[in-house]
C-alpha cells in the first residue's frame, strides 16, 4: 500500500503547482488556519497532513499522508462536509455519497467505507502514515470540504471517538 501511495503523491506532484498542494501544519484554531489541532498531545502543533483527491475513472480515492503525530498510535480519519472550525463539531457530519436520512449516521447501511471515506493509519516510529481510500462514485461538487483526525480506528458503525484534528481541504 506504501509504494501505492508514494507513486500516487509523485503523480500528484508532477502534475500540480506547490501552491495548490493540499496540506496544512496543526495549529490552534484561527480563521485561516489549514490545519486546526483541537487535542495538543495527539495532533500537536508542528504536525503536518496532506490529503489529495484522484479521479479513479468512476471512482475516487484518497491518500492521506501525516507526519509528526504519536508514535506507533491508531487514528481514523475521515472526510466532513463542513470546513475546520472552531469547535471539533463545526465540520459536520462525515461526507456520505448517499447520504443517511437520519443524523448522526450510524446505520451500517449508511455508515460504512463504500459509502463514506475511511482512511484509518497506524503511525510508524516517527509519527507518521500512509492512507488510502477507494470509492467507486464521486464527490460530484456536493459538500466535502475537510478531513478530520479521529482518536481511534472506525468502528463497524462508522464512529471513531473524538476528534482530534481538522483538515481544511475541498474534496
Amino acid at each position: 500500500m506504501r509504494v501505492l501511495a508514494v507513486a500516487l503523491l509523485a503523480l500528484f506532484a508532477l502534475a500540480t503547482p506547490a501552491s495548490a498542494t493540499p496540506s496544512g501544519t496543526f495549529e490552534p484554531y484561527s480563521p485561516d488556519a489549514k490545519a486546526v489541532t483541537y487535542d495538543q498531545v495527539k495532533v500537536p502543533v508542528g504536525s503536518r497532513a496532506t490529503a489529495i483527491r484522484f479521479s479513479t475513472g468512476r471512482g475516487t480515492a484518497v491518500l492521506l499522508l501525516v507526519h509528526g503525530l504519536l508514535p506507533n498510535r491508531h487514528y481514523g480519519a475521515h472526510v466532513h462536509v463542513k470546513p475546520c472550525g472552531p469547535l471539533p463539531a463545526d465540520a459536520g457530519p462525515h461526507f456520505q455519497n448517499v447520504p443517511d436520512p437520519v443524523q448522526p449516521s450510524l446505520d451500517p447501511a449508511y455508515a460504512n467505507p463504500r459509502n463514506e471515506v475511511w482512511l484509518d493509519f497506524t503511525t510508524d516510529a516517527r509519527g507518521s502514515a500512509v492512507a488510502v481510500s477507494v470509492n467507486q462514485w464521486r464527490f460530484g461538487g456536493r459538500p466535502a470540504k475537510s478531513l478530520i483526525i479521529h482518536d481511534h480506528h472506525t468502528h463497524s458503525d462508522g464512529t471513531a471517538g473524538p476528534r482530534l484534528g481538522c483538515l481544511n481541504k475541498e474534496f
